[in-house]
């Protein structure tokens, strides 16, 4: 019998068998269905914003957190900026003279002390001139100005000879400051200007001195002028020979807007600060500054007497950034 000549029973359960097939089958098409569908779905809600579109249901919609930076502020001010040329010097007696003798011979007496003060014509040694086989009286070697000896370079006993000091006196009532300004400052430097000056054996004190000599020449070696300050006080405590921290005040401006330095950035070839816009917002201000000094900086354009700067934590703002103000430093006094 061929596979075509099938018997009246095998013909129905072959049926049966197709028919019990139909329904698994549509339910996995239906199954198929719905999860193109759903992909579907979802690609177009992405497309439109979120899930279901841009009227999703409430509380499906993604939300953008805008990023607040902490922040330090401090306040503008106005009021005076000194320009200052920093440089260092030595303490010297206002007037220093060697004494020398007459004579060349052997040291005998020394009749003054380091530190000692003398008057113009007090002997303060004796050199005896004599030689092998001949006799002489001690030669006086006298002061030839009133001051304090400052140095005493011969023991008794050494030979000594006119070309060389015997002594040094120095006058120490009035002391003065000796520095050397490069050649390139020589136009920022004039008589009577302000110096204030500060010495390592006394932290945190200044002294005030005056510009009162300026040496006519520069040196063709070391391209410096010269140039003496008067110490305005006399203070015990300032010896000659001590070393000198000085800060010569070369111009004084009154009336301007100023800030940390700190607060500047500088930029792409623009300087700014920023500014609080409200409670919560800084915009970008670009700034001219004017003078810089010790941590201090002039503001001539851009920026008003107490606006409120940032001054920690803008390096990483823009414009517009949302901050929170977490510490209030103090303003310039």
């Amino acid at each position: 019998m061929s596979k075509k000549d099938k018997s009246g029973p095998e013909k129905d359960m072959e049926v049966k068998k197709k028919r019990k097939l139909k329904p698994g089958r549509i339910i996995l098409i239906l199954l198929l269905l719905g999860i193109v569908g759903f992909s579907v779905f979802t690609f177009l809600g992405m497309q439109n914003g979120g899930p279901g579109g841009p009227k999703g249901k409430p509380g499906m919609e993604t939300e953008i957190k805008e990023t607040v930076f902490a922040v330090t502020t401090t306040q503008a001010v106005s009021g005076q900026i000194k320009d200052l040329l920093n440089v260092n010097g030595d303490v010297i007696p206002d007037s220093t003279v060697d004494v020398y003798s007459d004579n060349s011979g052997k040291l005998s007496k020394l009749r003054v002390n380091l530190g000692d003060y003398v008057r113009k014509d007090q002997v303060i040694a004796e050199v005896d001139p004599s030689r092998p086989g001949m006799s002489y009286t001690a030669n006086p070697v006298k002061a030839t100005i009133s001051g304090t000896i400052t140095s005493l370079p011969f023991d008794v006993g050494a030979t000594v000879s006119p070309q060389v000091p015997i002594a040094t006196v120095g006058r120490l009532q009035n002391l003065q400051v000796r520095t050397f300004i490069p050649e390139r400052f020589l136009s920022r430097v004039e008589m009577g200007m302000t110096a204030m000056i500060t010495f390592e054996a006394y932290p945190g004190e200044s002294f005030e001195a005056v510009v009162t000599e300026l040496s006519p020449v520069v040196d063709d070696i070391s391209r410096t002028m010269e140039i003496k300050m008067d110490m305005t006080s006399r203070d015990p405590r300032i010896k000659a020979g001590m070393y000198a921290k000085i800060s010569l005040i070369t111009e004084v401006k009154e009336g301007i807007v100023r800030i940390p330095s700190d607060c500047i950035i500088s930029r792409f070839g623009e300087t700014f600060v920023y500014v609080m816009d409200g409670e919560d917002r800084v915009s970008q201000r670009l700034v001219t500054e004017g003078i810089r000094i010790n941590g201090v900086s002039e503001i001539r354009e851009g920026l008003e007497a107490d606006e409120i700067v940032i001054y920690q934590g803008q390096t990483l703002l823009d414009d517009q950034a949302a901050v929170k103000v977490v510490r209030t430093v103090q303003p310039l006094k």
